[in-house]
């Protein structure tokens, strides 16, 4: 547990998530989402998270980091292991964790919300965590050495880190539509593979460590399904260098050079323990 911080509000955070918190970040993420789109249709990061927190080994009163809590429904989840512990809800985007305060309203006293950036040092005391929980969040940070250092450093030895994200490979599909519609455009993520993520938890002074690859290949019903998941999840750095007339045709460009109503996304899943 985080001894000596105040309950039940132990974190301090303002009690109002606002899109200007992260006015002051720079580079490519935190990234102010449409955090209401997102909700409704982000299924499959739900579905790979329930999946994700079933291989946490807990004995019900922890305190547990959600580290990227997005809109908050994999927290939920987390919480439901939790009847006697607490989870601290993270995530870089304001109007993200706004939307987790909505849905997560009823949980207050076991649950607190921190605005923060996983790129940087996160204010929280050391080894005050007994377990780090993520979600299709770690291909988002650029320099995943420092942010597994970052992590490493608010959990307690003998913690467990149980995460997935974007790996190697990670819809190649769309990275190829891409390179025509707009070649040579920079692209905000980190699809590792097992192998180098094994290395770089290490170096972090995590151990027994387990990382694979496995395939999540994703269909839509419809073309409006897709761009819609495109514009929101995916093309978004892409979007937000344009004006917004040009957004439906530049989603539309690249969904015509997809193969199938599917993106092929590979998950990087990741376990380990703080040495």
């Amino acid at each position: 547990m985080c001894a000596g911080l105040p309950r039940p509000a132990w974190v301090a955070v303002p009690d109002h998530a606002t899109p200007g918190a992260a006015a002051g970040y720079r580079g490519a993420m935190p990234h102010e989402w449409d955090a209401a789109t997102y909700d409704r249709i982000a299924d499959p990061q739900a579905r790979w998270g329930q999946a994700v927190i079933g291989r946490l080994a807990l004995d019900g009163d922890e305190t547990v980091l959600d580290a990227g809590c997005g809109t908050g429904r994999v927290t939920a989840g987390v919480l439901d292991l939790l009847p006697h512990g607490r989870v601290v809800a993270l995530d870089g985007s304001a109007a993200m964790l706004g939307q987790a305060r909505e849905r997560l309203a009823g949980s207050a006293g076991r649950l607190s919300f921190l605005h923060a950036d996983l790129r940087q040092h996160l204010p929280l005391a050391t080894g005050c965590l007994d377990a780090i929980v993520s979600t299709a969040t770690f291909h988002w940070i650029p320099d995943h050495q420092a942010l597994f250092g970052h992590l490493a450093r608010v959990v307690r030895p003998g913690g467990a880190l149980v995460a997935q994200c974007g790996g190697a490979g990670n819809i190649a599909s769309v990275y190829r539509a891409l390179d025509q519609v707009a070649p040579g455009e920079a692209y905000p993520k980190q699809y590792a593979t097992a192998e180098l993520t094994a290395e770089r938890l290490q170096r972090a002074g995590f151990v027994d460590v387990e990382t694979w690859l496995h395939p999540e290949p994703t269909p839509y019903a419809t073309r409006e399904d897709l761009e819609r998941f495109l514009a929101t999840v995916v093309l978004w750095p892409q979007l937000r260098v344009r004006p917004p007339e040009e957004h439906g045709a530049f989603v539309a460009a690249v969904a015509d050079r997809l193969p199938a109503l599917e993106l092929d996304y590979v998950r990087l899943n990741i376990m380990a323990r703080k040495a």
